[in-house]
């Protein structure tokens, strides 16, 4: 019989797209070790955003959180002059420090905690790219098996389980006998994006994170929406310029 302390090892806490919400991430982690879980990994886009990078540092450095690297973590760490004016660029370098700008240097792109679970932001080989959503007609719709994996293999062969981040949205796929998640977005649950054109939207505010367990079937998921104060996130969000983000934090629309 399983007791509840090995039940506990074999859950998988995961945790994407916090975008320097730290009011989310504090939420989301109470939330789990409420219940008991410690297991924690972050799937990326970890700062990047008009919140509290310097908060969501101060909690993530305290932390045994393995991570993976986000297509907006990446963009942190490369620079270049297309960022150089954009206000949220350079407010989230200054916020996170060395330190924290080092830490992200030191993340790989796809991690293995097991050896039959990958861990990635969008795709193994695409950070951009979405693996469970079709966005070509403005609003997601999950893709066929056989795309999703043309995506992860050869870098997902032997995997039981693949986490991804990147789209917000919250999903599930089992294809072959690789079962697909991704836990949608601690920190903001709705944006929209132009190329191409589409809106990812949760309907809720509310944060977002996932819990992976291993049975003797395959893997059970359960996704956890979490309250926490939404209205103060927006008003970080606006006071830093981005009304649009401010609306998309307090609704979980876009």
């Amino acid at each position: 019989m399983t007791n509840n302390s090995q039940m506990r090892n074999k859950e998988l806490v995961v945790l994407a797209d916090i975008h320097g919400n730290s009011l989310a991430l504090a939420a989301v982690l109470a939330h789990a070790k409420e219940r008991g879980r410690t297991r924690f990994f972050n799937l990326g886009d970890t700062f990047y955003g008009p919140l509290d990078p310097a908060g969501t540092w101060r909690i993530l450095r305290e932390l045994d959180m393995p991570a993976v690297l986000g297509n907006q973590d990446r963009i942190l760490l490369q620079g270049g002059q297309q960022w150089s004016g954009i206000p949220v660029f350079g407010r989230t370098l200054e916020a996170i420090g060395r330190e924290g700008l080092d830490w992200l240097g030191s993340l790989p792109e796809t991690l293995r905690p097991e050896p039959d679970i990958l861990l990635c932001h969008g795709t193994p080989r695409n950070d951009t790219a979405y693996l469970l959503e079709d966005v070509s007609t403005g609003l997601p719709a999950m893709r066929p098996c056989r795309q999703m994996l043309d995506d992860l293999l050869p870098e997902a062969a032997g995997c039981s389980l693949v986490l991804t981040g990147h789209s917000h949205h919250a999903g599930l796929a089992s294809c072959d006998d690789i079962t697909v998640v991704n836990p949608g977005s601690v920190g903001l649950p709705a944006y929209d994006d132009i190329d191409p054109p589409h809106i990812m939207a949760s309907g809720s505010p509310h944060a977002s994170y996932a819990v992976l367990t291993r049975t003797e079937n395959g893997w059970n998921a359960e996704f956890s929406e979490v309250e926490y104060d939404w209205e103060a996130a927006a008003a970080q969000a606006r006071a830093n310029g981005r009304e649009d983000w401010a609306r998309w934090l307090a609704t979980g629309m876009a």
